[in-house]
């Protein structure tokens, strides 16, 4: 018998093309593997009529999956990193984090070219804490809405007219072929990203040193680097979907650079940092930014997130 790996999926369109993909380089990277996809369908995933924050924040779409690999029905998961708590529970291990894909926000619209395009009091639909923080300080005049669901069911509510425009992750939609409804890209230093946005990442079990062994041959160690920076420094201001935060890091030969925001999302008040440390250090780097930000107020922008 081939020796068989499984891979935990949300059942999402976007889900199961990542998983998908980590499958077919798994395939790659270790000839005679089996890999199947086991799809699971996750509280983050069924209850839509609330923002992620309202029922408990990103870590909804990680919990049902790591149950799976508690009962010995999946050996790892696949997940969007940015959707990964900073904190894994107890007995878990990221072995791989993949290349990251374009890391910027999409503007995508039907008839408006750019954010700055928008007519006065413009609808804009995002459920993002963080973009709405953003969208707040660059348009206060903008209605903003909240857009849950997954991003077939977000651009079919854009084309029923329900917004003038919404602001999704540039890596979602060229996965899943939508390049062309990019109509502009949000991008450092004016606008940041989530933490970790367009890296996809594996957990499997931390004492699972098989799956762990086969999972690391797809590690991207640049990618590590950058998104350890960012996460580090949201882990030192213990954000989360509940509050708008907001990273991008980048290497630059050795140097490692990193941009931090944390915003409100009530009325666009926010504080920017950023920082330059060595690519070996990238944790200190994400701490160093985070005390930064909190010495410019960012604590009070945080309680205000409840």
């Amino acid at each position: 018998m081939k020796p068989l790996l499984r891979i935990a999926t949300r059942k999402s369109p976007l889900a199961l093309w990542q998983s998908e993909h980590v499958a077919a380089a798994l395939r790659a990277a270790h000839p005679g593997l089996e890999v199947v996809l086991v799809p699971m369908s996750t509280r983050g995933d069924e209850v839509l009529d609330r923002s992620l924050a309202a029922i408990g924040g990103k870590g909804l779409f990680l919990k049902e999956l790591e149950l799976a690999m508690l009962r010995g029905e999946a050996d790892c998961a696949v997940h969007s990193l940015k959707d990964v708590p900073m904190e894994l529970e107890p007995g878990f291990a990221l072995p791989a984090i993949l290349q990251r894909a374009d890391h910027a926000d999409a503007f995508v619209s039907n008839h408006h070219d750019s954010l700055a395009a928008l007519p006065q009091g413009a609808v804009v639909g995002t459920s993002s804490l963080r973009r709405q923080a953003q969208l707040r300080a660059l348009r206060p005049d903008l209605q903003l809405r909240d857009l849950r669901g997954n991003v077939n069911t977000r651009l079919a509510k854009l084309d029923a007219g329900d917004y003038d425009a919404i602001v999704l992750a540039c890596a979602g939609l060229q996965r899943l072929g939508f390049d062309a409804r990019i109509r502009a890209r949000m991008d450092a230093p004016q606008w940041l990203s989530a933490p970790a946005q367009g890296a996809i990442a594996i957990e499997c079990r931390d004492s699972d040193e098989t799956i762990r062994t086969l999972c690391a041959a797809l590690d991207h160690a640049p990618t590590r680097t950058c998104v350890e920076a960012e996460r580090a420094m949201n882990r030192a201001l213990h954000g989360s979907c509940h509050v708008p935060v907001a990273a991008f890091a980048w290497l630059a030969g050795e140097h490692l650079h990193l941009h931090g925001l944390v915003g409100s999302a009530h009325d666009g008040r926010a504080v920017r940092a950023q920082g330059e440390g060595r690519g070996d250090a990238p944790e200190g780097l994400g701490l160093q930014v985070a005390q930064m930000l909190l010495a410019q107020g960012a604590s009070e922008l945080i309680a205000a997130h409840p």
